[in-house]
């Protein structure tokens, strides 16, 4: 496979302009076309020296380097005007998912870490699909920069936040997700700043254990779903790898070392987890955390019976949620209309294939 300039890092990509016995200083130059300007073809930027151009013709016609620029197999808007929902294509044929959200004065993107997801959470789009593979950093990168083409065609700012909720288990994939984060976040080039990008987790302790003692400067996001060991391991099978009671110990451990809040998400299914019974049980579980709590109304999928909460149920949810002192909120529903659920517009591209 040739080497995608995508994949690389500031410093890695002027190692490898270096070894091509180029000038350090073209570095800045290919990666502020790469990632600030967001170029999908980086010889049609005129201003180009010519050592720099030759050897990146060079490199992109024999193979040895390529670039992350996957085409679009769906492109789909939502009839709220404000969600934008993408199936890129990979160049290996796989497809995944990105989400554009619009919100007042900002837009925020929904990525994608692999192809797939291996904890297999019975609500999830993605999780009923099964895993497929690992997105490489690049293919991550790839998609914040779709993103900030489609904003800058329509005359927008750009994106001011990323979340890593998309299809896949982003600390599953740790190693290539952080050095995605180091190139998002750098300051030469599409330049986010990390306090506003968000990490999500099913809760794969290790990965939780290890972005507090390298420090990430990421906000955390712990999907919860369920306050007992038995509850939780019927939702999330990964439960039984992690246990609940481990999972807790290392968000403690984590606002121990880092002093960063966790943002816990709980899906609301009704009869399942959205009881007053339930919200009881989450703040004493939580006790003692600095911990938000969002709660999401599930969104259906074929593979799964469950229904989202009533708009009651919720709203008791999230009063005992705060009169027991946690910051809570409500999520709105976004993009129902486009299956903007993590995976739900694969699996629905994968169903008319099957009734074909």
């Amino acid at each position: 496979m040739p080497r995608s300039l995508h994949d690389l890092t500031f410093d890695q990509l002027r190692e490898l302009i270096v070894a091509a016995e180029l000038r350090p200083a073209h570095t800045r130059t290919l990666w502020n076309t790469l990632h600030y300007k967001a170029m999908v073809d980086p010889l049609a930027r005129e201003d180009l020296v010519p050592p720099l151009r030759q050897w990146l013709t060079k490199v992109l016609s024999d193979g040895s380097c390529s670039l992350d620029v996957p085409p679009v197999s769906s492109d789909t808007p939502s009839s709220d005007g404000l969600t934008h929902k993408f199936l890129l294509r990979m160049a290996d044929a796989q497809e995944i998912e990105t989400v554009i959200m619009g919100y007042p004065g900002r837009h925020t993107a929904c990525v994608s870490t692999q192809a797939g997801c291996a904890m297999g959470c019975v609500f999830c789009a993605t999780g009923q699909m099964g895993f497929v593979r690992h997105l490489r950093p690049g293919e991550i990168v790839a998609q914040v920069l779709h993103a900030q083409r489609i904003l800058r065609a329509k005359g927008e700012k750009g994106l001011r936040n990323l979340v890593f909720m998309g299809m896949g288990e982003p600390l599953h994939n740790y190693d290539a997700v952080m050095t995605a984060l180091d190139i998002i976040c750098d300051t030469r080039g599409l330049n986010i700043g990390p306090s506003k990008i968000s990490v999500s987790t099913v809760g794969v302790v290790p990965g939780i254990l290890r972005m507090a003692a390298e420090n990430r400067p990421y906000n955390l996001a712990v999907s919860l779903h369920a306050a007992t060991e038995e509850e939780r391991a019927k939702l999330i099978p990964a439960n039984q790898r992690w246990p609940l009671a481990e999972l807790i110990a290392a968000c403690r451990s984590y606002n121990a070392q880092t002093g960063r809040r966790i943002f816990f998400a709980w899906t609301l299914i009704h009869g399942v987890n959205d009881t007053p019974e339930h919200a009881q049980r989450i703040a004493e579980l939580l006790h003692g955390l600095d911990a938000h709590i969002n709660l999401i109304p599930l969104n259906r999928t074929e593979g799964y019976t469950g229904t989202e909460s009533s708009d009651t149920a919720a709203d008791t949810f999230h009063r005992i949620l705060q009169d027991a002192g946690f910051p809570c909120t409500i999520r709105q529903r976004r993009g129902i209309d486009v299956a903007a659920g993590c995976g739900q517009l694969k699996a629905a591209k994968q169903t008319r294939r099957k009734a074909a």
